[in-house]
């Protein structure tokens, strides 16, 4: 029974390894960022269309965090 848990585990890290590799080499190399302007300022928006991401993420966490919760008492009731 071990033998087989570790041959599966081994063979899906081969699989998996086999799937990453050749996209870590095919990436090229980093895009720099511009130089910022001359006199300050503040910071520049690389890429241009500045999003701000962080409300989105926050609201996503949040909305996960509520869900297992429920989750968690849902079946935590089952079980009594």
């Amino acid at each position: 029974m071990k033998k087989k848990v570790l041959l599966g585990l081994l063979l899906t890290t081969i699989a998996l390894l086999t799937i990453c590799i050749p996209d870590l080499f095919a990436a090229g190399p980093p895009v720099v960022a511009p130089p910022p302007p001359p006199g300050g300022g503040g910071p520049p928006c690389w890429p241009p269309p500045c999003i701000p991401i962080d409300g989105g993420i926050g609201l996503l966490f949040a909305a996960g965090l509520a869900l297992g919760g429920k989750k968690l008492i849902k079946s935590s009731k089952k079980d009594a």
